[in-house]
Parts: structure tokens; C-alpha cells; sequence
């Protein structure tokens, strides 16, 4: 119990002191891990409790990551994802075998290549953290990168079952075909599962109206899972849990396993960073410091750049490819146990070796969990300039203005966007959507819905849209730059009336303060709708609920109380 409340106290103090300094609690728990291995507590830290929790940690991460990552997700992306990923691993398996070679403390070609492929697949556990502090989970990034990673988990669950059969002198074809074999069992016997078992399961449970049993209903399967996927059929726990997580993400009872295994997965998930800070030792790391640097510099640069030519040559966006590319700059869970398993059962590698890839993955973690959210920046000031621009499509599908008709150019078409979308067409308004999903804009234009591709705060989408004779501009997505696109389009038309949506009250006051013509904030929206819901059904006066609501709206943003009397 000592060491887990003094790797939490470290974890919260250093995650509160990463956070202030802008940078990803991520940082603070990899240096509470190594400052809780110095022995400055009075009491031993076991370094074992640590990574038997982490290994908990891990589990719930990939079951959640399974909960919201859809099949039909990884089938959208399977033609980038696959031989993205498998290209990537060729990059990075060339690059950590030329690194070991003529850096390295053992030479020879194959334990080069052994080295290489102990490197070559990124963090599962870091990648889903990285895009989750950056709210690209659900967007066409993440739906990349997190296909991305699953080929690389499935090579990896590959290379694992192969590896005895490479040194055991076993026939490489079978033990291929019977890996393959297995991991097809598997994929079927939790599709079973998840539909004769645990969904009936929890729908008789949900029924009994007890909380604790339904959670506990919950981590059965998600463990369940896991450990089935290793004892039965040779793969990771981790596969298993985010097989579990898919399984469950499919049924009615997605969301509620959701709220109940998110926050357990959080607090043991600080201590997977926390396990990773007590395995590393300076010296070790300073000691080879030419093979450290020229490592990092193959996953900080080869397998980044790998990735983004890769998918620029599969007709990708410069901005889709340089932030998949950017998220995939680490290594991780999955390179730490390759390195364990050569290092000790098949001694291809030195134990020095092990401990410059953990300092190598720690630095990498912290630059990429740090930089990372610069890179939208840095994208935008080239895109400024004229560099990486998207091709916006064809700008002469857009409608020229007509005296008969307003003009609404509306940013972003997810479900807010689609919404307004199709009402103001009903009402014979021409309406011009900006989205940044290629795909998105190439079905809106063939359902004949005028559409660029485009960063809505550059003035040369904006004008190619037609913002000059547009009479608004609706910022349909909460989290749109909407400030940047507000004075983006008035420096253009300084008449334009501009309305947002944001996701918090402070968002709203603040876009109205800098000359917004409304700004609708989802928490007020939702609150003021379910008052006006009850007061109706209870019988006040549809009237008085229109003026309360209207009231309260304006108090909450901050507007004169004057406007109250006007109504």
C-alpha cells in the first residue's frame, strides 16, 4: 500500500506541476516514476505492485479505446491503415537495425534486426492518451491512427508467437498459419460471446437496477476477455481487452460501460507511466548515448516522416498525414516486453540494450505528449503561406451570388451541421459548408450540397466560398477556432453576421465580447431546453417560458438585464 500512495502523491503532485507548465500530465507521471525508485521515502518502493496495477491499467485503457473505436471505423481507413502501418514497421525495422549495427554494443546483422523490430510499433497506451488531451479520438485522425495501431498490435502479437518457432527451429509457415488461425478463433469467439453472453447478461443485470453488480458485469468482461485472448488463443491482453471493448461498443449498453470503466481505467493507467519511470536507470543511458540519440532519432524522425510520405502517397491531406504521423513519434508497452523476451529468454540482445530503449521510449513520451498539440500551429502558419494547402475541391461547383437568395456559409457538418444545414435549405437559403473531412466533402458533393475542403480560418477558403456576399457564418463545430474564423471572415465582410456554437458558457461570453452577433453554448442550451420541456408539460404559459428562457440566456452570457424588460 506504501508504494502505491507514494507513486500516486508523486504522479498527482508532478501531473498538477506538467499541467500548469502546459504540458501533458503524461510527463509528470514518467518523472514521479523515477523520482519514486530513489529510496528518499523512508519506505521500499516495490517496483513489482507497480506494474502488476499498470498491467490493470493497460487492460481498461484498450477496453475503453475498444468501446469507442467502431468496426466500421477501421474498415474506413483499412486502405491507409494497412500498408501505412506495415510500411512504417519496414521503415523503422531498417532504421533500428542501421542504428544497432554501426551504434551498437553487440554487433552483428541479426541481433541488429532483433533490435530493430524491438522498436518498430509505437504506444498504444501514449497515442490513445496523446489524442484524447487533444480531443482527436473521434475525428478522422484518430480513427486513422488508432487503425494504424491495431495492424501494428496484430504484427506484434505475429512477431511474438513466431519468435520460438525462429529460434526453436520449428517450421516458420506452420507457426505462421497457426497464429493466423488463432487470432480468427478469437476475433469469432468474442463476436459469440459478446452476443449470446455478455449482452444478455447485461440486460438481465441492467434489469435487477444494481449498479455494482452491472459494473462488476463489466470488468469480468473486459478481464474476462483478456485473459482468454492469452491463455486460449497465444495473443495480448491487450488485443483481447480492446476486442472485449469492441464487442461492447456494439450493443445498447456502450455508453453506461463507458461511464463505469473510465474512471477505474484513469487512475490504474497512471501507474503503467509510473511502471515505465521505475525501470529506467541515467547511467545506463548515458553510458550509450551515441545508440540512445541515433534510436530516438529513428523514432522521432524516420518513422514520422515514414508515415506522413506514406500517406501522401496514398492521396492523403498534408495536415491528415503530419498529425497521423506526428502521433505515431514514440515506443512503448509493446517494445518494452520484445525487449524482455529477447534479453532474457533468447539473449540476442544485452540488458544494456533494454534500458536504452525504456529511456528512449520515456523521452520520446514526453516530446511527443509535449509537442504534439503544436503541430495544428505550426500546419497552419505553412497553410498561411500558401504551403500544404489542401486542394478545397472544385471551386466552381460553388453557386455565384443571387439577389433572391442569402448566402450562409456553414463550418463543420457533424450532426450540429447537417442539422442547420438542412433547415435553412428548406427555407431556399443557399448554404456553402467548409469541413475539414475530405471525405465528408466529396459525398456532400455528390448529393449535390455545395462543399470545400478547407481550414475555415484562412481567408482564401472563405473568399472561395463566397463570404464577400454571404449575409452569415455559422460555426456549427464546439471545438472550431471560432474566434480565428469569426475575425477571419469580418476582415472580408465586416457586415457578416456570425453565430457559433461552443461548448461552455465561458467559450460563448467570450466570442460574444469579441463581436459575435450569438454565440449558443451546449451546457446553457441543454439546461434552458429541458426547463422549457418541464415548465410546458406542467402547464405554465408557452409565453412565460419563451421570456424565462430568453432572460436566462442573456444572464448567463453576460448580456444587459435590460433585454429582459425588451422582450
Amino acid at each position: 500500500m506504501s508504494t502505491i500512495a507514494i507513486g500516486l502523491l508523486l504522479a498527482l503532485v508532478l501531473g498538477m506541476a506538467a499541467q500548469f507548465l502546459r504540458l501533458s500530465p503524461l510527463v509528470g507521471y514518467l518523472a514521479a516514476g523515477i523520482l519514486a525508485t530513489q529510496g528518499w521515502w523512508g519506505v521500499p518502493v516495490d517496483r513489482e505492485v507497480v506494474e502488476h496495477c499498470s498491467e490493470v491499467g493497460v487492460i481498461l485503457l484498450l477496453f475503453g479505446v475498444g468501446l469507442q473505436f467502431h468496426i466500421k471505423d477501421l474498415v474506413a481507413v483499412q486502405k491507409v491503415a494497412v500498408p501505412g502501418a506495415l510500411a512504417c514497421i519496414a521503415v523503422m525495422v531498417l532504421a533500428g537495425t542501421g542504428v544497432f549495427y554501426f551504434l551498437g554494443m553487440q554487433p552483428g546483422l541479426s541481433h541488429s534486426v532483433m533490435y530493430g523490430l524491438c522498436i518498430c510499433v509505437s504506444s498504444t497506451v501514449v497515442l490513445t492518451r496523446v489524442l484524447g488531451d487533444n480531443k482527436l479520438m473521434s475525428t478522422p485522425i484518430g480513427h486513422t491512427a488508432l487503425g494504424w495501431l491495431v495492424v501494428e498490435d496484430i504484427f506484434t502479437i505475429l512477431l511474438l508467437v513466431l519468435l520460438p518457432a525462429v529460434f526453436g527451429g520449428g517450421s516458420l509457415l506452420m507457426a505462421f498459419l497457426g497464429v493466423v488461425f488463432k487470432l480468427l478463433m478469437l476475433v469469432a469467439c468474442v463476436a459469440f460471446l459478446g452476443r449470446w453472453v455478455i449482452s444478455p447478461s447485461l440486460s438481465f443485470i441492467s434489469r435487477s437496477g444494481s449498479n455494482e453488480l452491472f459494473t462488476l458485469a463489466v470488468l469480468v468482461a473486459a478481464f474476462g476477455i483478456a485473459v482468454l485472448s492469452d491463455s486460449a488463443f497465444s495473443a495480448s491482453t491487450e488485443f483481447g481487452a480492446f476486442l472485449s471493448g469492441m464487442v461492447l461498443g456494439q450493443s445498447k449498453f456502450a455508453s453506461r460501460a463507458a461511464g463505469d470503466a473510465l474512471p477505474m481505467r484513469d487512475a490504474f493507467a497512471v501507474l503503467f507511466f509510473l511502471s515505465i519511470g521505475m525501470g529506467f536507470e541515467l547511467h545506463g543511458l548515458l553510458e550509450y548515448w551515441p545508440l540512445a540519440l541515433g534510436t530516438l532519432a529513428a523514432c522521432m524522425l524516420a518513422k514520422p516522416l515514414g508515415a506522413f510520405l506514406v500517406m501522401r502517397l496514398l492521396g492523403r491531406t498534408v495536415r491528415l498525414s503530419a498529425m497521423v504521423g506526428g502521433s505515431l513519434s514514440q515506443i512503448g508497452e509493446f517494445s518494452f516486453i520484445l525487449a524482455a523476451l529477447v534479453v532474457t529468454r533468447y539473449q540476442m540482445l544485452p540488458e544494456a540494450a533494454a534500458n536504452v530503449i525504456t529511456g528512449v521510449a520515456i523521452i520520446s513520451i514526453v516530446i511527443n505528449a509535449a509537442c504534439y498539440r503544436f503541430i495544428p500551429r505550426l500546419l497552419f502558419m505553412l497553410e498561411k503561406r500558401g504551403v500544404g494547402l489542401p486542394d478545397p475541391g472544385d471551386p466552381s461547383l460553388i453557386p455565384a451570388h443571387s439577389d433572391d437568395t442569402e448566402r450562409v456559409v456553414v463550418v463543420g457538418y457533424g450532426p450540429c451541421g447537417q442539422i442547420v444545414t438542412d433547415i435553412l435549405r428548406r427555407y431556399r437559403m443557399q448554404v456553402v459548408v467548409l469541413e475539414m473531412n475530405i471525405d465528408t466533402v466529396e459525398r456532400l458533393v455528390r448529393e449535390g450540397i455545395p462543399a470545400l475542403h478547407g481550414d475555415a480560418r484562412l481567408r482564401s477558403i472563405l473568399s472561395m466560398a463566397g463570404i464577400e456576399k454571404s449575409a452569415a457564418i455559422i460555426i456549427s463545430a464546439p471545438g472550431s477556432p471560432a474566434q480565428e474564423i469569426a475575425a477571419a471572415a469580418r476582415s472580408l465582410n465586416p457586415k457578416i453576421r456570425v453565430l457559433a456554437h461552443t461548448a461552455y458558457i465561458r467559450n460563448a461570453r467570450n466570442l460574444l465580447d469579441s463581436g459575435a452577433e450569438a454565440a449558443f453554448a451546449g451546457e446553457a442550451e441543454a439546461a434552458l431546453s429541458m426547463s422549457a420541456h418541464l415548465l410546458h408539460n406542467l402547464g405554465v404559459n408557452q409565453e412565460d417560458v419563451h421570456r424565462e428562457g430568453n432572460a436566462t440566456r442573456r444572464r448567463l452570457l453576460g448580456l444587459s438585464p435590460a433585454a429582459e424588460e425588451e422582450e
